[in-house]
C-alpha cells in the first residue's frame, strides 16, 4: 500500500516508476504538458535523471518524497519527470540551458521553463531548504516580473538553438597529418604517466579516446602513446573501477588511482570496453585483456541479457540505500567465506589492506600485480593460480548472490545494444569464439526484427514486448555501425543491406543539406531547439559515427556521394579540433582513415570466411572487409577467381596483385 500514487505509475521506465509514489504530481514528458501549463498559466519543472543515478536518489529522498515540498510544487508548477536514457533529446536541450546559465551540468538535472517550454532557471542537485527557496523565488518572479523572465527566456532559447550548430560549412580543404600530431601533443600534456588516464579526477574509462590513441600510435609508431594506452588499460583492469569478482566496469573512479568507483554499471560503457580490450589484445597480446573481455561478457550474459538476446541498460550504484554495498567486503566475512588458508593470500592479491580500504570497514577489491607476477611470488604455476582464483571468485559470487541486488534498469535501448553488438564483433575478431558470434547475432536480429520498422525506421527503447519512442540519430548511427561490423565477421549481406537502408532514412530524416551534418532529432522534432551532436564524449558523437558510417558504406557500395558527405563533415570540425583531442577522438579516427592508407579487402571464394577470420585477428584498424562465395556487392565486382579463394587488397583506388595466401595479404597491409 502506498500513500501517494501519481501518473508515472502508467510508465515503463524504471526511473519514472521510482517516482510513481512520490507526493509530487509528476507527469511524463509530452506535448500536452505545455498545453496544460499555458491553460493553467503555470511554470514547468523539467526534472531529468536516470535509474542508476546516485544523486537523483538523494534528491528524491530529501525533496520529492517530502510532503511540504510536494505541496509547493503541486500548487504552482507542472512537474515533469524525464528519463534521460529514453529521451536524450529533452536532456540535451535542457542540459545546454543549465550549462549556459551555470557553466556546469550533471544529474539530476532540474530546469524550470515558461509554459511554452523556454527555460528560465536551472541547476542540478539541490537540498531541501535551497530547493524550497528556489521554488518560492520563481513563483514570485513569474507573478511580479514576468516581462524580465520572458526576455531572459528568449535570449536563452536563442543560445540553445545556436549551441553545437554548424550554420555555415567550412570550405573543403586538404587534410594533413600535422593536425593529428598537434592534437596528440596538446592532449599528452594531460596524461597521467603514473596511473594512466587523464591527470585529474574523476577518471572516466573513455573507450573512444583510447581507440583513437592506439590507432594513432600504431600508425605513426609513437612508443610513448602506445605505453600510455597500455598503462591506462592495465590500471583500469586492475583497479576498483572493475568488478574483480564478477566482471564489468563501473561508471567512473572518483580518485586518481582508479580505486573508488561510482558503482553503477552501464551497458554503453561495457559494450564499448569489450571492443576496446579486444582490439588492444589484438595488438598487445596481453592475457589480462583477454580475461577482461571474457569475464565482462560472462557478467553481461549472467545478469543483463534478455531471453531475446538483447541487453538491459544498467545496474544501480545503490543497494539497500547504500552506495557500493553489493560489491564491497570486510575482512571477517572474507575469512569466513574463504577459510583461513585462502584468505591469507587473497587479502594480498585483492589488497584487503590500507590500499583497498574505503570506509566503515568496507574494502574495495583491487589488484596491483599481474596473474603471472603473483603466481611467481607464491611459487605457483600460472595454471595453479588461475584454478585457485577461479574457485575463490566463484565462492564470492555465490555469496554475493544472496545479498540484496542493486536495482536493474530493465529497458533495452537501441543505441546501447548496437554499441554492444560492435564490441562483440571486435571480440569475435580477436578470439574467434563461436559463442561470441552467436551472442552478436542475437543482438543483430533483435535490432532488425524488433526495433526496426517495415519502412526503415527505428524505435528507441523496448520493454515487456513493447517498442516505443522514435529513434534519435544516436540510435541510427550506432545501429548502422553495428550492422556494418556484423557483416564484416559474417559476410551475410542482409545485415549490410539493412545498414544501407537505415542510412537512407538518416539522409531523409536527419540531414542538414546546408552543412552536410545531421540533427540529433528527426524532422518530426517538437522541442524548442533542434540540435546537432558534434563532440565525442563518453559516447562518440552521433555525427562522428555517421561520418564514419558514410565513409565505410561509400567504399562498400561504391557511393562517392557518401564519402563526399563524410569529408564535408570532417572539414566542418577540422579547424580547432587539435585544441580538444578527447572531444574529437572519433573524428580523429576518421581523419586517420582519410589521410593514411585505408584498405579495402575483398575475399572471394568458398573459403572467404575462413581467410577473413585469419586476417581479422590481427590489429587492422584501417581496413574494411567484404567477401563471400560470390560477388554480391559493388566492391566485389570483377574480383572473382573460379579456381581458388582469392584475397584482393586495394587502397587509394588501386588494387594490388591478388593473392591466395593470407600471410602475403597481411604483409601488403602492414608494410612500412
Amino acid at each position: 500500500m502506498h500513500k501517494h500514487t501519481n501518473a508515472l505509475i502508467e510508465e515503463s521506465s524504471p526511473y519514472l516508476l521510482q517516482h510513481a509514489h512520490n507526493p509530487v504530481n509528476w507527469v511524463a514528458w509530452s506535448d500536452e504538458v505545455f498545453e496544460q501549463a499555458k491553460k493553467e498559466d503555470k511554470l514547468v519543472l523539467v526534472s531529468v535523471g536516470y535509474s542508476a543515478c546516485h544523486w537523483c536518489h538523494v534528491m528524491e529522498h530529501e525533496c520529492f518524497e517530502d510532503e511540504e515540498v510536494a505541496a509547493l510544487m503541486n500548487a504552482y508548477f507542472i512537474n515533469v519527470k524525464v528519463d534521460r536514457e529514453e529521451r536524450p533529446d529533452v536532456d540535451q536541450v535542457y542540459m545546454t540551458a543549465v550549462q549556459l546559465m551555470t557553466q556546469k551540468g550533471g544529474w539530476p538535472l532540474n530546469c524550470f521553463t515558461l509554459p511554452d517550454g523556454r527555460p528560465i532557471y536551472g541547476g542540478t542537485y539541490f537540498p531541501k531548504d535551497q530547493w524550497m527557496h528556489i521554488l518560492k523565488s520563481l513563483v514570485h518572479t513569474y507573478k511580479n516580473d514576468r516581462e524580465r523572465a520572458t526576455e531572459y527566456a528568449a535570449q536563452l532559447a536563442e543560445g540553445i538553438s545556436k549551441s553545437e550548430l554548424i550554420e555555415h560549412p567550412t570550405e573543403f580543404s586538404d587534410f594533413h597529418e600535422e593536425k593529428l600530431h598537434e592534437l596528440v601533443l596538446r592532449w599528452s600534456r594531460n596524461f597521467d604517466r603514473m596511473e594512466g588516464g587523464s591527470s585529474r579526477a574523476p577518471k572516466f574509462p573513455l573507450p573512444n579516446n583510447y581507440d583513437f590513441l592506439l590507432q594513432y600510435a600504431v600508425q605513426f609508431e609513437d612508443e610513448k602513446v602506445l605505453k600510455h594506452v597500455e598503462l591506462t588499460l592495465d590500471k583500469m583492469a586492475l583497479g576498483g573501477i572493475y568488478d574483480q569478482v564478477g566482471g564489468g566496469f563501473t561508471r567512473y573512479s572518483v580518485d586518481m588511482i582508479w580505486k573508488v568507483p561510482h558503482f553503477e554499471k552501464m551497458l554503453y560503457d561495457n559494450g564499448q570496453l569489450i571492443g576496446l580490450y579486444a582490439r588492444a589484445y589484438s595488438y598487445y597480446k596481453k592475457p589480462l585483456y583477454k580475461r577482461i573481455v571474457f569475464q565482462t561478457l560472462e557478467w553481461l550474459q549472467r545478469e543483463m541479457q534478455t531471453l531475446e538476446g538483447s541487453f538491459y541498460s544498467a545496474l544501480d550504484a545503490d543497494s539497500e540505500g547504500d552506495e557500493g554495498k553489493f560489491y564491497c567486503w570486510n575482512p571477517s566475512e572474507l575469512k569466513t567465506i574463504l577459510g583461513t588458508e585462502d584468505f591469507a593470500w587473497v587479502k594480498d592479491f585483492y589488497n584487503v589492506n590500507q590500499l583497498g580500504y574505503w570506509e566503515e570497514d568496507k574494502y574495495i577489491l583491487l589488484r596491483t600485480e599481474s596473474d603471472l607476477a603473483f603466481a611467481a611470488k607464491m611459487k605457483w604455476t600460472l595454471a595453479e593460480f588461475e584454478d585457485k582464483i577461479a574457485k575463490v571468485n566463484q565462492k564470492l559470487l555465490d555469496e554475493r548472490s544472496h545479498r540484496v541486488r542493486p536495482g536493474l534498469d530493465d529497458k533495452c535501448l537501441t543505441a546501447w545494444n548496437a554499441m554492444t553488438l560492435k564490441g562483440l564483433c571486435d571480440a569475435y575478431k580477436a578470439f574467434g569464439e563461436e559463442e561470441i558470434l552467436q551472442s552478436a547475432r542475437k543482438i543483430a536480429r533483435w535490432l532488425v526484427r524488433t526495433q526496426m520498422t517495415e519502412d526503415g525506421k527505428l524505435w528507441r527503447t523496448a520493454k515487456n514486448g513493447v517498442s516505443k519512442i522514435h529513434g534519435f540519430l544516436e540510435d541510427y548511427a550506432h545501429t548502422i555501425d553495428g550492422l556494418i561490423a556484423f557483416y564484416q565477421i559474417s559476410f551475410e549481406k542482409e545485415w549490410l543491406d539493412k545498414a544501407n537502408e537505415l542510412c537512407e532514412t538518416v539522409l531523409n530524416e536527419f540531414h542538414d543539406e546546408q552543412s552536410q551534418m545531421f540533427f540529433y532529432t528527426s524532422t518530426a522534432n517538437q522541442l524548442i531547439a533542434r540540435k546537432m551532436e558534434i563532440n565525442d564524449n563518453v559516447l562518440p558523437s552521433s555525427n562522428s559515427v555517421m561520418a564514419r558510417n558514410l565513409f565505410y558504406l561509400g567504399q562498400l557500395y561504391y557511393k562517392p556521394e557518401f564519402i563526399k558527405i563524410a569529408h564535408q563533415q570532417l572539414a566542418n570540425i577540422y579547424d580547432g579540433m587539435e585544441q580538444y583531442g578527447s572531444g574529437y577522438s572519433n573524428w580523429g579516427m576518421l581523419l586517420l582513415d582519410v589521410i593514411r592508407d585505408f584498405y579495402q579487402v575483398a575475399i572471394l571464394g568458398d573459403e572467404a570466411l575462413e581467410n577473413s577470420r585469419e586476417l581479422q585477428k590481427y590489429y587492422l584498424p584501417n581496413v574494411i572487409f567484404s567477401g563471400g562465395a560470390s560477388a554480391n556487392l559493388p566492391m566485389l565486382q570483377d574480383k572473382e577467381n573460379a579456381e581458388n579463394t582469392t584475397i584482393f587488397v586495394c587502397y587509394d583506388g588501386t588494387c594490388l596483385l591478388p593473392t591466395t595466401d593470407v600471410k602475403a595479404a597481411l604483409q601488403l597491409m602492414i608494410r612500412k
